[in-house]
């Protein structure tokens, strides 16, 4: 397994190699000389980008991005509102690839993501962040998989990091947390996206919906945060019942923002001042995490 931290870090105590992720939209950002790219797994897509706190006790802030399953990656993070806001405020954030659909699963997508939690974990006091403060976050089909590890445990025990062990899991404008009603509604596009994700077998779309894991044991946190898309409104507030009935505490908040348009906007302006669904955030963030 392949440790990869770039840059001006050059001796640092953590071995270095390539990761084979292209740097130019990363060159953007070199100024940011803390910003290091790691390897979780031996493919060059098990790799996530890690910007250290304020100080070694920050606790720590992991994004998924979203795509459909088969598109998008971590280097959205790199020149984000979101990631300038939680730096500003002192937190060690990381920004998380996973190997994509047709290539992958989304069985090995969400143990992806387990995989990079427990590398991370297991290294907090070289990278400089409180192990015991960490909050998962994922937009669309990133809020999904955050979703699906807060509340399946076979991927935490797999991986040897426990959905317990997270503070709290935000999910950002997910439609896919009842993969068989989602693909009984959607329209043909979506749902050609959700059959190449999670193919034609119900038992295995009821498997991967978080959903059918909502009972305890679980993440203890959840804010789940909706824009106006009937799907993404009406699956978050069928999650977030069916945890609170499960014994676990979700908060469920409608943010401004019609369909799709509203969907980019959640991804593209959290972190702003003015955006409406920032000091929803920063409030859960200081509760869980603080």
């Amino acid at each position: 397994m392949r440790i990869v931290i770039p840059f001006m870090l050059a001796c640092a105590p953590i071995c270095l190699a390539a990761t084979g992720v292209p740097d130019a939209p990363i060159a953007q950002a070199q100024e940011n000389a803390a910003m290091q790219r790691l390897s979780y797994g031996d493919d060059d897509l098990q790799g996530l980008l890690y910007w250290p706190g304020a100080t070694s006790s920050s606790p720590l802030f992991v994004f998924v991005h979203g795509g459909g399953w088969s598109r998008g990656d971590m280097r959205s993070t790199v020149d984000s509102s979101m990631l300038r806001h939680l730096q500003a405020q002192g937190f060690a954030v990381a920004s998380v690839n996973y190997r994509l659909v047709p290539d992958a699963t989304v069985e090995q997508q969400a143990g992806d993501v387990t995989a990079s939690l427990a590398f991370l974990a297991q290294r907090s006091a070289q990278l400089g962040f409180d192990a015991d403060r960490i909050a998962l976050a994922g937009h669309s089909a990133g809020a999904h998989l955050v979703s699906l590890v807060g509340t399946d445990p076979q991927y935490g025990a797999a991986a040897g990091f426990e959905a317990e062990n997270l503070r709290g899991v935000l999910a950002l404008d997910g439609a896919g947390y009842d993969v068989p009603r989602q693909l009984e509604e959607a329209g043909p596009m979506l749902r050609q996206t959700y059959r190449n994700a999670f193919g034609t077998e119900r038992g295995r779309q009821q498997a991967l919906s978080p959903i059918t894991h909502a009972a305890a044991p679980n993440a203890p946190e959840f804010l789940i945060l909706h824009v106006d898309r009937r799907a993404s409104r009406e699956q978050s507030i069928a999650l977030g019942e069916a945890l609170t009935d499960g014994g676990t505490r979700a908060e469920i908040e409608a943010i401004p923002g019609r369909g799709m348009r509203g969907h980019r906007e959640i991804n593209r302006r959290l972190g702003e001042a003015d955006y409406p669904a920032t000091p929803i955030v920063d409030a859960w963030l200081e509760r869980v995490l603080r």
